[in-house]
Formats: structure tokens, sequence, C-alpha cells
């Protein structure tokens, strides 16, 4: 067993047996066949290729003509019913028991990729592996009443290099602003962006289905009518959770259903401008996919190219790694297309030299955990109390301490060292680490206490604050050398150096004094060995001057914004249900912010934060700029003063310049950076007045904005018939909040409602196709209303 870790949750991954992939040959029907080319063995498993010699390569001529590929099985005229049963049906039953798997179609352009995959929307019997794949997983679990499983879908498509979310036209889902990126994390490969969608039923699962393959990008040339231009991922992800409450264990797994572009050559296809573009990068992917297997069958190989492109990148955790992979490669049976038919399987030949290590993933429910963890807490309880009654000890409280006790170990901590106390009773070890952690509190108390004390006789000058050192000599508490001249205090005793006044003979007697005063305060204060080297280090970086306060203390304050990145996991998206009757429009305001238009909403906070961040610092600047204006008044006063002074003291030149005295200068000085300050903090107000005007418009748009589609949510959630919901495309110019709720219809009811009746009467034999059928039709629906939409959308353009 193999465990990993990531945050606070816990995988579990049990190593499975290597196993080699299985790879299938499904050659296409046609009225061409080559019976003298291409002959199957008798086993069902061989596929013998045979080629006749070109003679114009001369008499020596070493052409190959005959090639052998041993495969696990090959379907010739095989219906949709039995390539499922012998390529898929394993895969999809042992995904619900936690294995990966994952199916995957190669082959020729026009070979029948989407057909095997996909399948006939028009035939319910024509349906392909992927539509069965959705039947098999809900059957199976309805035969599972023990576990609760969830199933999630999604579609994702790899256009020229470019990845698209085939599912994001959902209403409820809408365009993704960042591009989608392919992340890989110890649990594996997943793409950041695509949506990931709950199905509770079948029918919501083929509606799905049938809305991707709408979207999906299509080209015509003279191979194909309808060829595939995009390789398309469909992924179903599933997670069963046992409905017994003991068990925190649960499983994970996905099936990934891969429905692969064509190869072709462009000779043969004729393929020109956009769809010529298309068939390079087509060609070029499967060209790394086949390097990527390649390396994978070598054992020697050290570094597989997974990056090459986004076609083996996505596909990573699927080649080679903890699933059951399966490759059903598509061939023609015609001698025409005997080159690429060559080229297709010897790609499924290689591919079955490839292994792989299917496990079981299980995971751990972390609230089941704690819940079975405080279940066994409590039992162990009950048999710890059971041993202390059996060896005669007194009752013993196991559980946390409460404040009361807590006070108690407190109190005779404080005993324990005054003296009063000889010893502290020992009961259990939670007692001692309270203990232990009373006489850290009590210590730090004396210290804080010792602090304070001084703190309130003395304040700390560093020796390299030249400004208060100055403001201390003109106030005549230091000398010009530096020295600290000490006063006599209430207790007797200066700190510093001697004022002139005392007489030499009592120095001596005054340091005697100072010691012992300092000695007797420190055993008072309860001050140990610690506080005292501390004081000491204080005292050799700093002076210290007798003061009746400490100075003033500017805190600087920062706030940081913290934007969340995106879920490192897929967005799930749940339509809500409609209310029967709707809600005022406060309540529904509210729900709306905090709902659909939480974005819009969080930009609207977001905005007017900043703009009151910014009237805020715009009035401290104003009271900074009028602070300076009153001191430069007041310094304009001071220096007049001074320059009339001077005049009528009599003005002294030297060399024709005037002569000023110090006083005089430093007030222009000073006068001269006042103004620089004021210049600046003026240019900062007018900036941040440009600033408050931008953000004031911002806010307007983002209130306005917010409004706006309020109302036109509202009137989509609560009066706009259900059935055109889903039919709103995103991005419409037209939506149908902004329309007139009496002028909106529903489309195709009346047929719809017929359609019912004829389903229920005609199908009645095969109920199981019922919910292919109705997913196809609203589907067909949908298509019908977005053309209307559209044609009415032009109409009023002209």
């Amino acid at each position: 067993m193999m465990r990993r870790k990531n945050g606070d949750k816990r995988y579990f991954t049990r190593m499975g047996t290597r196993k080699k992939v299985h790879a299938f040959v499904r050659v296409k029907p046609t009225d061409d066949f080559a019976h003298e080319m291409i002959t199957y063995g008798d086993d069902n498993k061989t596929i013998d290729i045979h080629l006749k010699k070109d003679t114009r390569r001369g008499v020596v001529n070493n052409q190959q003509t005959d090639w052998s590929f041993k495969l696990d099985g090959v379907l010739h005229d095989a219906s949709q019913d039995l390539v499922y049963e012998t390529v898929a049906k394993d895969v999809v039953s042992q995904a619900l028991d936690g294995y990966n798997g994952t199916i995957m179609c190669y082959g020729q352009t026009g070979a029948g990729k989407t057909y095997t995959m996909t399948g006939a929307t028009e035939n319910y019997k024509h349906r392909g592996i992927l539509p069965r794949a959705l039947q098999q997983v809900f059957r199976m679990i309805e035969e599972r009443p023990t576990h609760a499983i969830t199933v999630r879908v999604s579609y994702l498509e790899i256009y020229n290099e470019s990845l698209f979310d085939l599912l994001s036209t959902l209403p409820y889902v809408g365009p993704s602003v960042t591009p989608m990126t392919i992340v890989e994390n110890p649990q594996g490969v997943f793409i950041k962006g695509l949506s990931v969608h709950l199905t509770s039923q079948e029918e919501d699962a083929f509606s799905l289905l049938f809305e991707g393959e709408t979207n999906r990008i299509i080209a015509s040339h003279t191979m194909n009518k309808s060829s595939s231009r995009s390789h398309c991922i469909f992924t179903i992800y599933m997670e069963a959770h046992s409905r017994t409450l003991s068990n925190e264990k649960y499983i994970t797994s996905k099936i990934n259903l891969v429905d692969l572009a064509g190869s072709e050559r462009l000779g043969k296809s004729g393929s020109e401008g956009r769809v010529l573009k298309e068939a390079t990068y087509i060609n070029k992917s499967l060209s790394f996919l086949e390097q990527a297997i390649i390396a994978l069958g070598d054992q020697k190989r050290d570094h597989i190219p997974f990056r090459q492109c986004k076609l083996t990148h996505a596909l990573k955790d699927s080649l080679g790694g903890n699933c059951n992979l399966v490759l059903v490669t598509n061939i023609y049976g015609e001698a025409a297309q005997l080159e690429e038919t060559l080229s297709s399987l010897r790609f499924a030949s290689r591919m079955k030299l490839v292994t792989t290590e299917p496990a079981i993933n299980e995971k751990y429910d972390a609230e089941r955990m704690v819940k079975n963890l405080e279940k066994e807490l409590a039992l162990l309880k009950q048999e710890l109390a059971i041993h202390d009654s059996l060896a005669n000890r007194t009752l013993v409280n196991y559980d946390p301490m409460d404040e009361i006790q807590i006070a108690e170990i407190n109190s005779q901590v404080r005993r324990y060292l005054e003296g009063t106390l000889d010893e502290i009773d020992i009961i259990n070890l939670r007692q001692i680490q309270e203990v232990f952690n009373q006489f850290r509190v009590v210590l730090s108390q004396q210290e804080q206490e010792v602090e304070s004390s001084l703190r309130r006789k003395y304040t700390l000058i560093d020796k390299n604050d030249f400004a208060t050192i100055s403001a201390v000599q003109k106030a005549g508490l230091m000398d010009v050398d530096g020295h600290l001249v000490g006063e006599p205090d209430g207790q007797g005793f200066g700190l510093g150096v001697a004022p002139f006044s005392i007489k030499p003979g009592k120095k001596s007697k005054s340091k005697k004094t100072i010691k012992e005063q300092f000695s007797s305060s420190a055993r008072k204060e309860g001050a140990s060995s610690p506080v005292s080297k501390e004081l000491e280090v204080s005292t050799s970086k700093s002076q210290l001057t007798p003061s009746s306060k400490d100075g003033d203390v500017k805190d600087m304050l920062l706030r940081d914004r913290e934007t969340s990145n995106t879920s490192d996991s897929p967005k799930e998206e749940l339509r809500p249900l409609r209310p029967s009757t709707p809600p005022s429009k406060p309540v529904a305001f509210e729900d709306f912010k905090n709902e659909r238009g939480s974005e819009i909403n969080r930009i609207f906070k977001e905005n007017k934060s900043i703009l009151n961040e910014r009237r805020k610092r715009a009035s401290e600047t104003t009271q900074r700029i009028n602070a300076i204006k009153r001191e430069i008044d007041v310094t304009k006063e001071a220096l007049n003063f001074q320059k009339s002074l001077r005049e009528k003291q009599g003005e002294y030149e030297n060399k024709g310049l005037m002569i000023i005295d110090e006083e005089e200068f430093l007030l222009i000085l000073k006068l001269k950076d006042l103004k620089k300050q004021y210049r600046t903090e003026y240019q900062d107000l007018r900036d941040l007045r440009a600033e408050i005007q931008y953000c004031q418009h911002l806010v307007d748009q983002c209130r306005h904005r917010l409004l706006t589609e309020f109302d036109i949510w509202y009137n989509e959630s609560f009066f706009v018939p259900e059935d055109l919901q889903v039919a709103v495309k995103p991005g419409c110019s037209i939506r149908p909040g902004m329309m007139p709720v009496s002028r909106i219809v529903s489309l195709g009811e009346d047929d719809q409602d017929k359609f019912s009746q004829l389903q229920q009467t005609m199908l009645s034999e095969g109920p199981d196709s019922i919910s292919f059928y109705n997913a196809k039709v609203k589907t067909e629906q949908k298509q019908n209303y977005l053309k209307t939409m559209m044609g009415f959308q032009q109409t009023q353009r002209k």
C-alpha cells in the first residue's frame, strides 16, 4: 500500500500487479473488402497483411510483403453491442471498485472512431461506447444500495493545441475568463478551468453528452463528410461512500473515454485552408502520442515525453499509469487504404508493449475519522477507569483541566516559590504539564513587573539618535562630553555624573549608595538573573536619563489583500430549484449578491473599500498640509522677527555678503524644508483627488451593473419559463430577462407533449431507451430555440 499526502487529506493507493494494455482492432465494413490482402487468424486475435511485390523495382527486390499482428481481438462486422461487451464492460465495472479506466479510439480519418465511441444518436441500437458506459454506471449504482455513489462528468476538447470546455455553453456555467491549463498534483493530472457537472440520473448525463456533441468542431473533406477536427475526452468521475458510519474509507475513480481525431494524408483528403491547418495539428499531436507510446514500451527509457503536446500531457496518468487502458484501433478493409491500415496496426502493436499498474484509489473521510476517534477515545477512558478501580486507585479525572483547577495549580506554584509549600502532589501527566506551564507564567509575570518598574523611572536613549541627544543637552540633562548629569531623586540617589554642587569627597559614597539601592530594589521586585543580564546589556548599548514619561511610538499598519486562485480542482455547478412563489425583491437581492451576482458584488465592495481608503488618505494628507502651513507661518514670523532684530542691531557685511547669525540661518533652512514638504504633500493630495474621482466613477458603474444584472436575473429566475433557461446562450446580446415576460412563450410545447405520449406507447418494450431519447429531444429543442433567437437578432439588426 502506498500513501500520499496533500495538505490535510491522506490518499491511499493499493498497489496492483502490472498488466499489459489491451488492444483491439475494429474493421470498417465495406463492399470492397480486400480478401486477398487482409486475413484473420482462427483465434480471431491475429490479422495478417499481404502485399504484392512491386515489379517496377526490378529483379532484386527486398520489399517486405507480409505482416502479422497479434492483438487481443479482431472485431469484423461486429455490432455495437458486441464491441461494448468485448472492449469496455469490464473497464466500467472495475471503475466502481476504485480502478481508473481509459478507453481510446485511434485510427485513420473516416475509419469509424466517433461511431465506435459515440455512435449514432438517431437509433438507440447504434449508440456507442460512451452512452452505454453511462447506462452501465447508473445500473450498477442501483445494484449497490449499501454505498452512496456520486457521478460527475466533464467534456474536454483539444483543438489546434488549445483546450476548450464543450459544456461551457450551459447557462449556469458561462465562458471562462482565464484560459484552461493542465495542472499536475500528487493525485494525477487535471484541467484547471474545466467545468465538472453533477449528474444524479441517467437522463441528465445523456443531456450533457449531447450538449457537448453539438459543440464539437467538424469539417468535410474527400474521405469523410463529418470529420472530427479535434481530440475529445469525456470523463466520468465516481465517488463511492459506504452508508455505514463507522467506515471512514471511500473510493474514487474516473473513466476517460477518448475520441482521437483521425490521421490523414493530405494528398488523399485534399484538405485546404483551415482544414489543412487543422490536419497539420492533428498529425503533429498523433505523432507525439506515438513517440510517448514508444518510450513507454521501452523499459530502458527513463524519460517519457508527455509534455510535447496537450494531448499526451492531458493523458499522462492514463498512458502507462495506474489505470486499465484499452485501445480500439479502427481501420479500413479496402486495398486503397492499406498503407494507413499498416500504420494503425503498428501503433496498436506498440501499445501492446506498454504496461500499466491498476490500483484502487482509496481516501479517508476526515469527518467520519474524527467521529470514530472520539468513540475510541471514550472507550479508552472507560477502560482506564476500570483499570484504576481494579488497582485500588482513587478516582482520577483524565479530562482537560478547567479554569478553577488551573488557578489552584497556579496558587500551589506561587506558594512553592515563596517557600510556604514543601512539595506539589503529582496526580497525572496532564497535571505535570500544567505545573510546568504555570512556572513559565509566574516567571513571565515577574519579568514584566520588573521591566515596567524600571521603565517608569528611566527612559532608554539610543546613542545614535543625535536629535534626541541634542534635545537632552539643551534641557541640561547631559554635558558637552556626552556624560549624563544626575540629580538625587526622592530615594536619595542619582544616576550619571554628579553635578558640580556636590562635593568631590562624597562621590564614592554616592556610587556605593547607587549600587546598594539598585540591589535592594531588584530584590524587592523579585528580579532574577536573566532580567539582570538583560538590563546590563541594554545599559551598555544605550544611555539612561531620568524622565517621567516615555517617548511616542508610531505604529505602521499594513493591509494585505489576498486573492484566491482557483481551486486546484475543477468547478462544479448545480442549477437551483425554482420556488412556487417569487420572493420579495429585497430578499432576492441579498440572495443574488451571495450567489449569481457574488462576483459583481465583490468587485463593488472592493472598489468601495479602495474609495474609502483613498478618501481617508486624502483627509490625512490635508491635515498634514494644514499643519505644515501653520508651521510655515510660525517660522516666517520668527524669521521676520530675527530680520527686524538684526536690522536694529546693525547688519554686518563681508565682501558684499550679508552675515547672519546661526539662529536665523537655521530658520531659513527650516522654512525651505517646510516649503519642500508642503509642495510634496500638495502634489500627493492632487493625485489622491484624481484617484478618488476615478474610484467614484468605478463604484457608480458597479452599482449600476449590479442593479441591472439583478433585474435581469430576477425576471429569468422567477418569471421566465424553465424550459427556456437551458436554452439561453451565455454572451447573447438579447437575454430573456431583458424581454417582456408576456412575450416569452415555450417553443415546441405541444410537440413535446405529443412525443411524450407516443414515447410511452411505442417504447414500452424498451424502457432503457426512454432517458436516451428524452435527452436527445431536449438537445434538439435547444438547437431549434437557438436558431430562432439568432434569426430574431438578425431581424432586429436589419
